[in-house]
């Protein structure tokens, strides 16, 4: 808070906070108290360091609003702003603390669609959409170093040109599928080759980074969501080494771990499966790690 505040103006705050605390001492949810009463706390040491202005919180409202407004079934412009503020990956270190080589977690993102189609391990998940195509192996064990068997992998991701297939408005299946494990916890597929992309920003987020000086671009990445029983579900993506927006994700979702080689084979090379292309394309290993359940 401001040192140049007469004292009386610092009391007459304070007992505002106090007053919005003690009206949530009667709430029955003891967690949810916990939670409400901390946010007034920091949402008041915010307003009184910054002395907030009247017209400042009414453009806060505005923006928010304008959120609000853009947010639908497809786009959700209030994931887009807790990724930016890195508020997102905060929560996912919170709840997915360090254990063993267990695979790390990074942003769930605003284009996880229920329902995707399941393909064979070797199977193709583009479904036509445009990019160098990609082989992905590998395979997913518990921290003991078992095999995990009939795990679920869901995988999406943007096409060549930045697009998830939800952006376009002809309701194509694109670019994501779900596909399970064999007995050995093996796994492969056929995708595309990531490459980087903005984040949507033609809404309140986007003008805000570009009122900060901020790029909306992502690296390039390939989503992943793993689950399997009595194993913690997994969120991660895995990065292109050598894109030079590692440094600078918009969502400070890059991991050094995630960080994995994309080979790119000319054409006439044989493919793990035998296909016949006739461009290059690449290959990429991720080998994936499940944490227990903690209890």
């Amino acid at each position: 808070m401001s040192t140049d505040i007469s004292p009386e103006q610092a009391a007459r705050e304070q007992g505002l906070v106090d007053r919005v605390l003690q009206s949530f001492d009667h709430c029955p949810d003891a967690r949810l108290k916990e939670v409400m009463q901390a946010l007034v706390r920091h949402l008041h040491d915010f307003l009184r360091e910054v002395r907030l202005t009247e017209a400042e919180w009414a453009k806060a409202i505005e923006f928010l609003t304008q959120a609000g407004h853009i947010t639908d079934d497809k786009r959700q412009e209030f994931i887009l702003l807790s990724d930016v503020l890195g508020a997102s990956m905060q929560t996912i270190a919170i709840n997915n603390e360090a254990y063993g080589d267990a695979t790390e977690a990074t942003v769930f993102g605003p284009f996880f669609v229920e329902g995707s189609p399941e393909v064979p391990i070797g199977g193709d998940i583009s479904s036509g959409a445009i990019g160098q195509p990609c082989w992905i192996e590998g395979t997913v064990h518990d921290t003991d170093g078992n095999p995990v068997p009939d795990a679920r992998i869901e995988v999406w991701e943007a096409d060549e040109d930045g697009f998830y297939d939800v952006q376009y408005a002809d309701g194509r299946t694109a670019a994501r599928a779900h596909l399970f494990t064999d007995d050995s916890g093996s796994f492969a597929f056929w995708g595309i080759t990531p490459t980087p992309y903005p984040i949507p920003h033609d809404g309140p987020v986007g003008r805000m980074l570009e009122a900060v000086g901020r790029s909306p671009m992502r690296a390039s990445h390939l989503h992943f969501l793993v689950t399997a029983p009595d194993l913690r579900t997994l969120v991660t993506h895995i990065f292109v080494r050598g894109d030079e927006l590692l440094d600078s994700d918009t969502v400070f979702g890059v991991k050094d771990s995630l960080v994995k080689d994309f080979h790119t084979h000319q054409p006439g090379t044989p493919t793990p499966d035998g296909r016949a292309l006739d461009g290059t394309w690449s290959r990429a290993r991720f080998d994936i790690v499940l944490a227990p359940i903690r209890t």
